[in-house]
């Protein structure tokens, strides 16, 4: 990639909320998405296998049953391994979407692993050793893979020796998730084994597979209550957020931007031709001179709204609540020398702003606490290109409604109390939280979908209010717990909560004897 194109899709991906990790903050962000791809992730390639299509291999004893790595004396088989690789594999893709997207990451997942290297900016951009270059991006999960299970084990032991008890959501969400895989397939026509062979290697079998997603939920519930028992008083959060206030401010301004990229070119062949420094000194040149003529008409009296022009390069913004992000707008507008009105032309990479600043503040609005029931209508089994297509659809939204409806009838003629609307959740919700009496608790602004985000912060809500939200997941039996803490104090909790648990988590990484088995390692992947 030139350096001109590179640069070109570095400024599409800053365009697409995304922010070059250089941060400290940012740091910790990328090594919560490592973290969070164990704890979080572990039931992902079950619902993954439901939309592929089957082909059946044919098993190997010997690659089944060879031990494939050692971790501190604990043998595992390639099919063991899978399991875990195919998984981190997967939230790596989903964690870095944008960047593979816009090529700022070598992998191409359509190529096999083995046939590509880590280069120098896949290393610095994933914050790995130098001596990591060159090596197959193969050989990366694998060694992700490895280290991640080093940590499941060190954990299940812990929570043994502990005599720690795990929660009665660990035995139902396996169950959920092995029906779900054996009604895919069911419905593919071939057995358990047969289909996670297609998806995840000729080494898989249910057995291994159940007990590794055992495992996983097991290490998932003890986190999680180790997380949940971390507690930090008033004072510390704001010690914390003091220290590190543009982490949790946010400000509010207006801009016009003013591209200078320099206009497309293409050869005789209808190939794009990369613009010389002089055009791209020229285009920011214009553009700087058209921003001050921008500029000097807001002075003027004129609203930055109506300067704006998109057919000829100038875009209007107004951020309400942006959070502090690396890159020179937000730079400006977040420095405690700013006032309201503030007016000044910023430069960025490929273009120049005139930005208003309106106000810089932290969030004390109240979190809610929410339970719901999920409904969703059943899948239709017809194409979208099929006759009777919609109708079917439309069909089964109005069974959907209909039991939501009916759900909420019953649970309104009963006691109608918090309680017995968890228990409704958890009979009936297909949300992931059905275990939990469908409790969602410090929700944000826009953390939700938004019929069910303006239902949760309508103005007038009050405990214990109860209806109906659709949403495109479904149907929502709502029912209103309460208000929580302000979201700065839940942001700076948990960030506090993050920095103990990768502490936690990097200390479980520590002095582990891992070997390979060559004979074993090269069925996995």
């Amino acid at each position: 990639m030139s350096a001109s194109r590179e640069k070109k899709s570095r400024q599409e991906l800053n365009g697409s909320g995304w922010t070059d990790p250089k941060t400290a903050r940012e740091a910790q962000q990328r090594k919560e998405q490592r973290r969070s791809s164990i704890l979080y992730g572990v039931i992902a390639v079950a619902f993954a296998l439901v939309a592929v299509t089957v082909i059946v291999w044919k098993s190997n004893i010997i690659q089944k049953t060879t031990t494939a790595a050692t971790i501190d004396g604990e043998k595992y088989t390639a099919a063991e391994i899978s399991f875990h690789y195919e998984n981190i594999y997967g939230n790596f893709l989903n964690n870095n979407y944008a960047m593979l997207s816009y090529g700022v990451l070598s992998l191409n997942p359509q190529l096999p692993l083995s046939t590509q290297v880590l280069t120098e900016g896949d290393v610095s951009m994933l914050e790995l050793e130098k001596e990591e270059t060159g090596k197959t991006w193969h050989d990366y999960f694998i060694d992700q893979t490895l280290e991640q299970m080093a940590v499941v084990q060190s954990v299940l032991k812990t929570a043994k020796d502990e005599g720690f008890t795990y929660p009665d959501s660990v035995q139902d969400r396996y169950d959920s998730t092995m029906d779900s895989l054996r009604s895919a397939a069911a419905a593919s026509g071939v057995s358990v084994s047969q289909y996670l062979q297609a998806n995840l290697g000729n080494t898989m079998t249910e057995k291994v597979y159940g007990e590794q997603l055992m495992r996983s939920l097991q290490y998932e519930a003890y986190a999680t209550a180790r997380e949940d028992g971390l507690t930090y008083s008033d004072a510390e959060l704001e010690e914390t957020y003091s220290a590190d206030r543009n982490s949790y401010d946010r400000v509010s301004y207006e801009a016009i931007t003013v591209s200078g990229t320099p206009e497309t070119v293409t050869d005789a062949d209808g190939n794009e031709v990369d613009p010389t420094e002089e055009e791209i000194t020229a285009a920011m040149e214009a553009a700087k001179a058209r921003a001050e003529e921008l500029l000097a008409a807001y002075e003027g009296g004129a609203s930055l709204a109506s300067l704006a022009d998109p057919d000829n390069g100038v875009t209007y913004s107004n951020p309400e609540s942006a959070a502090y992000a690396s890159n020179p707008i937000l730079g400006w507008a977040f420095d405690d020398a700013r006032s309201a009105g503030d007016v000044q032309v910023v430069e960025s990479s490929s273009s120049y702003s005139v930005v208003v600043f309106h106000e810089k503040f932290r969030n004390e609005y109240n979190t809610v606490a929410v339970r719901h029931v999920l409904i969703r209508p059943e899948t239709t089994t017809l194409s979208n290109e099929d006759e009777g297509y919609q109708a079917d659809v439309d069909a089964k939204k109005a069974d959907a409604k209909a039991k939501a409806e009916e759900l909420y009838a019953q649970w309104k003629s009963g006691a109608a109390t918090e309680e017995t609307f968890a228990d409704l959740a958890r009979e009936n919700s297909s949300d992931s939280n059905a275990a939990q009496g469908g409790l969602y608790t410090e929700i944000y602004q826009n953390q939700m979908v938004q019929t069910f985000n303006d239902w949760c912060f309508d103005a007038s809500r009050q405990s214990g209010d109860s209806g109906i939200v659709e949403t495109d997941f479904g149907f929502h039996i709502m029912y209103f717990v309460g208000l929580n803490d302000p979201y700065w104090k839940v942001q700076v909790r948990n960030h506090l909560k993050s920095e103990n648990m990768n502490e936690w988590y990097d200390s479980l990484t520590q002095d582990h004897s891992i070997e390979k088995n060559a004979s074993g390692i090269k069925y996995v992947g």
